[in-house]
C-alpha cells in the first residue's frame, strides 16, 4: 500500500503522499468485518465525493478519528526513537556555534536535515495527540 520503499512523506503543511497515507489508515483502521468486505469488493469503489474528502492537510489529520489517531502517533514515535539523538540535542547542536562549526560541511547539512525531519513529526504528533 506504501510503495516499493514502505514511508510517507511529510512536508510542513501537509502529507505530500496522501493518498498512500489515507488508504493504509484506513484498512489499519478497519474492523475484521469491514477488512472482510474491502477485500471481496477489490477496494473501495470510485467515490469522487469521498476522494474530495480524503485530502491529508495537517488540519484533516487533526479530525481523524481515535484509533487512526492513535495508529499514526505511535508511528510517529517509533519512527522518532529510529534517530540516535532527540531533537533537543540537535537544536542545541545548532546553537551551539563552536561545536557546530567543528562539523564537517556534510555533517552540518546532515544535522539540518534531521533536524528538520524531526520538527515536522514533532509538529504531527502534537497535530494527531
Amino acid at each position: 500500500m506504501v510503495g516499493e520503499e514502505g514511508a510517507f512523506v511529510l512536508g510542513w503543511d501537509e502529507v505530500l503522499t496522501e493518498e498512500e497515507l489515507s488508504t493504509t489508515l484506513k484498512v489499519l483502521c478497519m474492523s475484521e468485518e469491514e477488512f472482510k468486505e474491502y477485500k471481496e469488493q477489490d477496494g473501495w469503489e470510485d467515490d469522487s465525493e469521498e476522494e474530495e474528502n480524503s485530502t491529508l492537510s495537517y488540519e484533516a489529520l487533526s479530525r481523524l478519528k481515535t484509533p487512526c489517531k492513535k495508529l499514526l502517533y505511535d508511528s510517529v514515535l517509533l519512527t522518532l526513537e529510529s534517530y540516535g539523538s532527540d531533537l533537543k540535542a540537535e537544536q542545541d547542536l545548532l546553537n551551539n556555534k563552536e561545536a557546530y562549526e567543528k562539523l564537517s560541511r556534510r555533517e552540518q547539512q546532515a544535522l539540518h536535515v534531521r533536524y528538520g525531519q524531526k520538527r515536522i513529526l514533532h509538529q504531527l504528533l502534537e497535530l494527531v495527540h
